[in-house]
C-alpha cells in the first residue's frame, strides 16, 4: 500500500513537469518557426495541459480499465469546475461576461449533457468520438477566425526567450515524463482501489481527477497570485471542453468505451456542475467568494458521498 502511494505521488509528479514542459518548450520551438500565439494556445497549450488526462485515460482503456478511463475525464472536469474554480474565486472573486457565459459555458453544458444522453446507450462508440473531435475542431476554427486570445499565462513564461537545442531536449523528455506517469497512476490507482476495496470508478474520480488536474491547479494559482483573475474563467471552462472533444473524444475514436451505470451517475453530477457553475457565472457577472466555497463544498461532499459507497 505504502508503495502504491508512493508511485501515486511520482507519477503525479511526472504528470506535473511533463506538462509545463511541453508547453514551455513547445511554445519556444512554434515561436522561432513563427507560429502565431494564437495557434500556439489553442493547440499546444492545450494539449499540454490536457496531456496529463489523455495519457491516463488512454493508458486505462487500452488496459481494460473502462472505469478509471472515463471516470478520470469526468473527475477532472468537476474537479476544475468545483475545487479549481472554487479556490481562485475564494482567493478573488472571478469576474465574468457574455462570451464566457453564453458561447463557451453553454457550449460546454450542451457538450456534458450529449455526452451524458449518449451514455445511456450503454457506449460511447467511435462515430460519437468522431463527433466529438468534429466539434473540436470546428470550435478551434471559430476562435481562430475571431482570432481571440488563447492561453496567455504559459505563454507569458516564455516572452523574451529564444528556443534552443535544449528546448527540444525538453520537448521529447516531456512526452516520456508524461507517458511514465500516466501508465504509473493506472497502475498504482488500480492497486490502491483493489487494497482499499472501493470501486475503480471512484478512484478515478476522485483520487486521478485530482493528479491529472495539477497543471491547471498551477496554472490557475499562478496566474491568481499575477493577478490575471479575469483569464480563470476562459481557461477553466475551456479546460473542460478540450478534455471531453479531444481527450474523450480520440479516446472513442481509438477504443470504445463501456458506460457503468456509476459513470452514469458522475456524469449527471457534471451536468448539474456545469449548470451551477453557469447561474453562478451569470448572477451578477462574477463568482464571489462564498459561491466559490460552495463549489468546494460540493466537490468534498461529492469525494465524501463517492469513498462512503
Amino acid at each position: 500500500m505504502l508503495i502504491d502511494i508512493v508511485t501515486f505521488c511520482v507519477s503525479a509528479l511526472l504528470l506535473w513537469f511533463g506538462a509545463n514542459w511541453i508547453v514551455t518548450s513547445a511554445a519556444l520551438i512554434a515561436r522561432k518557426f513563427n507560429v502565431s500565439e494564437l495557434v500556439i494556445g489553442l493547440t499546444i497549450v492545450a494539449f499540454g495541459t490536457s496531456a496529463p488526462e489523455f495519457l491516463v485515460t488512454i493508458n486505462a482503456a487500452f488496459r481494460g480499465q473502462n472505469d478509471i478511463s472515463l471516470s478520470n475525464v469526468v473527475g477532472s472536469n468537476i474537479f476544475n469546475l468545483g475545487f479549481i474554480l472554487g479556490l481562485m474565486a475564494m482567493i478573488k472573486p472571478l469576474v465574468s461576461n457574455r462570451t464566457i457565459v453564453y458561447r463557451d459555458g453553454l457550449l460546454l453544458f450542451l457538450t456534458t449533457a450529449g455526452i451524458l444522453a449518449v451514455s445511456f446507450t450503454g457506449e460511447l462508440g467511435r462515430w460519437f468520438g468522431g463527433a466529438l473531435m468534429a466539434l473540436l475542431v470546428g470550435y478551434l476554427v471559430v476562435l481562430g477566425i475571431k482570432r481571440e486570445p488563447v492561453g496567455g499565462e504559459e505563454l507569458e513564461e516564455t516572452r523574451g526567450k529564444v528556443a534552443s537545442w535544449m528546448d527540444a531536449m525538453l520537448l521529447v523528455a516531456g512526452f516520456l515524463a508524461i507517458a511514465a506517469g500516466g501508465h504509473l497512476m493506472v497502475s498504482a490507482a488500480t492497486s490502491i482501489a483493489t487494497t482499499l476495496g472501493v470501486s475503480s470508478w471512484v478512484i478515478g474520480v476522485t483520487i486521478v481527477a485530482a493528479g491529472t488536474s495539477l497543471p491547471e491547479l498551477v496554472t490557475c494559482l499562478a496566474a491568481s497570485v499575477k493577478g490575471k483573475n479575469e483569464m480563470l474563467l476562459g481557461n477553466l471552462i475551456g479546460s473542460d471542453f478540450f478534455n471531453f472533444a479531444g481527450v474523450l473524444g480520440l479516446t472513442c475514436l481509438l477504443k470504445p468505451l463501456p458506460v457503468s451505470p456509476e459513470a452514469k451517475s458522475g456524469l449527471i453530477i457534471l451536468v448539474a456542475m456545469v449548470g451551477l457553475v453557469l447561474i453562478l457565472l451569470r448572477t451578477g457577472w462574477k463568482v464571489r467568494r462564498w459561491e466559490g466555497a460552495l463549489l468546494i463544498a460540493i466537490n468534498l461532499a461529492r469525494w465524501g458521498h463517492d469513498f462512503m459507497q
